[in-house]
């Protein structure tokens, strides 16, 4: 399946398959999410199956499973485009640049990773990102990551094991894509990659193989659109 919305193109399919026609260096930045374990998809929740305040977790068990890539994804990653933003590289052996991006998801009394790790071959030395990521914990924005926002109802809805916040993708763009530059995410997931993208107005293309997560992510991109074209009337 493919969808198209002004800026946007995503893919339901295998990525592999999809870039191997795709020419070389066709895309600015790739930020790009793979899995690297299997486990919190059998279960079909994040954390405990009701929040600590009631909330459902339950999010579709993939059908697919996942499948960590293998050494011929990253060569091809590297082909099409031109700078790269690799999520979980701590647990990848791929030769990686030495340019590192923290994501510190500010919830220490959390027994998930306090933070997550990125590769990118866009400058050599590390950068760190603070925005609260822990459950109903959500940070308020971009500049005041590390403070919790008051409405819970503005948090962002999970809808997949391995979210990451629109919010963490807006700041990658705004610091490290040029105008005019293409965008990859290679998997989908909840495309929050997409919605950050179709609000900085940068091309985007994204592919997601599993069919109920990319309906889940089609669902809520349209539903981003059709929010942000109410505020505009």
């Amino acid at each position: 399946m493919k969808c198209f919305y002004h800026n946007l193109a995503i893919y339901e399919g295998d990525c592999m398959e999809a870039i191997k026609e795709e020419p070389d260096k066709a895309f600015g930045v790739a930020i790009v999410d793979p899995p690297y374990f299997s486990g919190p998809e059998k279960r079909a929740f994040y954390g405990s199956r009701v929040s600590p305040i009631g909330v459902n977790r339950y999010y579709k068990k993939s059908a697919q499973g996942w499948k960590r890539p293998t050494e011929k994804y990253f060569t091809e990653l590297r082909r099409v485009s031109r700078q790269y933003i690799f999520w979980g590289a701590n647990y990848h052996n791929f030769p990686f640049h030495t340019g590192r991006i923290v994501w510190d998801k500010v919830n220490d009394s959390s027994d998930y990773s306090d933070c997550e790790l990125a590769a990118t071959n866009i400058f050599d030395h590390v950068h760190i990102f603070r925005f609260m990521w822990n459950g109903m914990m959500q940070g308020e924005s971009i500049k005041n990551g590390t403070k919790q926002q008051g409405n819970k109802k503005l948090n962002e809805k999970r809808i997949h094991p391995t979210q990451k916040p629109v919010k963490l993708y807006k700041w990658l763009l705004q610091n490290y894509a040029k105008p005019g530059d293409k965008i990859l995410d290679t998997h989908l997931g909840s495309g929050s990659s997409a919605i950050a993208a179709y609000d900085m107005g940068f091309d985007f293309t994204g592919y997601e193989i599993d069919h109920d997560y990319f309906e889940a992510a089609k669902d809520r991109i349209e539903r981003h659109m059709a929010q942000g074209r109410l505020f505009e009337k």
